[in-house]
């Protein structure tokens, strides 16, 4: 559980192309689906994950970053 302020942005890396980009992360909503600009593919989070930052990003989404559930 961090104190600290939390860090907003996230490389998402596409699982099905591999391609990376850096996205800014809502800080007060899960962002459930990203559609990646290469290959078009609509990503999910994965089981057990609350959102796409969880699932496919470089950090975790803010309120898991704080400790808490951000749904």
């Amino acid at each position: 559980m961090s104190t600290g302020t939390a860090i907003l942005e996230s490389v998402i890396t596409c699982p099905v192309c591999g391609h990376k980009k850096q996205e800014t992360m809502p800080v007060d909503a899960c962002q459930f689906f990203y559609e990646c600009e290469a290959c078009h593919t609509r990503l999910k989070p994965k089981v057990g994950d609350c959102c796409v930052f969880c699932s496919y990003g470089t950090v975790k989404c803010p309120p898991v970053q704080q400790g808490t559930c951000c749904c």
